[in-house]
């Protein structure tokens, strides 16, 4: 009777993975590295050893240290958008409804990365290239609440002050709810708290 069973010495061909795949594992394996080691350990060549690639297609990808930051943040950032315009076509026409769009999808992203944000936004911080790429996000997130919340203010103008305060709230509120300090609803409901009151203050 003979065997079926596979040729142990013949070699199966490895799945050649698209650039913009192996764009998203290498991405997810440096969140997984972040989350496990801390953004300290996050190296190019960390990151290739643990993703099973060369350093060279690692380095084809970010270029550098600070090019995966930028783009674990831009990940980030892509991901927190597309959470908040799902949400926002799903939402009622109100103020309230608006800030609790805001509120919940800020929150419920950062939470959904946990730990790992802060140490990338900390990273972010240290080099003024990175923290120029942040301060690009951040005004991007503060064009579209502006847009968003100012047709509910007097005159239809909002101050940019308190637009960046609320930012400020958004960070300070969500990252507390990642260390434990509150509860992620505790976070949304004094988060749609201060956007109601910054556009009612306008």
């Amino acid at each position: 009777m003979s065997s079926t069973a596979p040729d142990p010495s013949v070699d199966t061909p490895r799945r050649r993975l698209t650039r913009a795949d192996r764009h998203a594992q290498l991405l997810a394996e440096a969140w997984r590295l972040v989350r496990e080691e801390g953004t300290e350990a996050l190296t190019l060549g960390r990151l290739a050893e643990q993703a099973g690639v060369t350093k060279p297609v690692v380095y084809d990808h970010f270029g550098t240290r600070a090019g995966l930051l930028a783009a674990l943040y831009r990940d980030f950032d892509q991901r927190q958008g597309a959470v908040m315009d799902a949400a926002l076509a799903g939402s009622g026409p109100t103020l309230h409804d608006k800030a609790q769009v805001i509120a919940q999808s800020y929150v419920a992203c950062v939470q959904t990365q946990g730990r790992e944000i802060p140490g990338v936004i900390a990273a972010l911080a240290g080099s003024p290239e990175l923290a120029r790429i942040k301060r690009e996000y951040e005004a991007l997130f503060i064009a579209q609440c502006r847009d968003l919340l100012a047709p509910f203010a007097r005159g239809g103008v909002l101050p940019s002050a308190g637009l960046w305060g609320m930012l400020g709230a958004a960070e300070g509120l969500s990252l507390a709810a990642v260390t434990g300090d509150i509860t992620p609803l505790q976070a949304q409901q004094e988060l749609a708290a201060t956007i109601m009151a910054m556009v009612e203050r306008a």
